[in-house]
């Protein structure tokens, strides 16, 4: 999974993606401190797994891993190139979903490109900017169909579908909130849209307003619109972060139980990212390794084997599945498997969250 930080400049951007990835990224009270874009990859926290790992005496331990992607600050005019703008939408073009992080804290000491802090207002200068980019794209793929419809009518629907989300995205709507149908989603993928990309929403609060966000009138205006397009709205405060990110474990366990947080902010941005993506993790396990691997809500037996090589996918014969809290509950395999709790699954097996799969293929 790779996540797009994206963000007009000085919102704390590069702030929440040092505290939550340790990078060390350069993070300045001026705009543009981000020109190239930093990248962090970090290991998503997994009791399952550690569990495991314990049970197995494992030799090598292997979380899944997630990519944060701190992208250069964005401006006015970004899809003409103003600022960075160009380099901007080709970072964002290649991540699976974006990370808006939203300036919701007040500050006399850190400058706003705008002069004033308004979250309605900042979020719709982004979006703008995705769909002016997005506009630019449909236009061409629209003329392709016109031509193309002189010699095939089946293009007719493609034609109909690229002016229905023209128009709405002329309306200033993310592309992300328009009504696709099974077979016009199908279609789209042919040109990716930056606007159509999955949300979450980080508003990054003060530390004070964190403690009481129903008061908190910048937090409230981004959850309005997250929630009103379907997106996510995650209350954050990069401070917060970043003293949590310099704590080790028990230091940390403490101070989040004090704030009433059971996890961090990048254990909520996993859990957010994860469920937006429709992701899910399955689990291999043995002494020489264990391992948790992120495939795709409803992603059959087959499949899930082919993220671990092409060849179990070819070769697939069955998986030997049990449910982690099964295994866990009877406290060793041999134990799982004199209750009945190991099931053989062919290749119409759909993989559950926590799976722990023993792959039998032949090649």
């Amino acid at each position: 999974m790779k996540l797009g930080m994206v963000g007009l400049p000085n919102v704390g951007k590069s702030t929440l993606f040092n505290a939550l990835t340790n990078a060390g990224a350069e993070s300045a009270n001026y705009p543009f401190c981000t020109i190239e874009p930093n990248v962090g990859i970090v290991s998503v926290p997994d009791e399952r797994l550690d569990w495991l790992a314990e049970l197995y005496d494992t030799l090598s331990f292997k979380p899944a891993t997630l990519e944060f992607v701190d992208i250069a600050g964005l401006v006015k005019g970004a899809s003409k190139g103003e600022g960075l703008g160009n380099k901007f939408l080709a970072n964002i073009r290649e991540c699976d979903a974006i990370i808006h992080v939203v300036r919701c804290f007040e500050s006399d000491d850190i400058i706003h490109v705008e002069g004033s802090v308004d979250p309605k207002r900042d979020i719709e200068t982004i979006d703008l900017e995705l769909i002016f980019a997005d506009l630019e794209s449909l236009e061409r793929r629209l003329d392709r169909a016109k031509k193309a419809l002189k010699g095939d009518k089946k293009y007719q629907a493609d034609i109909d579908m690229t002016e229905a989300l023209i128009a709405h995205l002329t309306d200033g709507k993310p592309a992300r909130s328009y009504p696709f149908t099974d077979e016009e989603a199908e279609m789209i993928k042919s040109t990716p849209l930056l606007s159509q990309k999955p949300v979450i929403y980080a508003a990054n609060v003060s530390e004070s307003d964190f403690s009481d966000l129903d008061a908190c009138k910048n937090y409230q205006a981004v959850k309005a619109i997250a929630d009103a397009e379907g997106s996510v709205a995650l209350p954050i405060c990069a401070e917060i972060e970043a003293e949590i990110s310099e704590m080790d474990d028990d230091d940390k366990k403490m101070f989040l139980a004090d704030m009433g947080l059971e996890v961090s902010g990048l254990g909520r941005v996993i859990k957010e990212g994860y469920a937006l993506l429709g992701l899910i993790s399955f689990l291999t396990a043995g002494h020489d390794e264990c391992r948790a691997w992120t495939i795709k809500r409803g992603t059959k037996a087959p499949q899930a084997a082919g993220k671990i090589h092409t060849d179990f996918e070819r070769g697939f014969i069955r998986a030997e599945v049990v449910a982690f809290d099964d295994l866990k509950a009877c406290g060793s395999m041999n134990a799982a498997k004199e209750k009945g709790l190991v099931r053989s699954e062919g290749k119409d097996y759909v993989v559950a969250d926590g799976d722990v799969i023993l792959f039998r293929f032949n090649v």
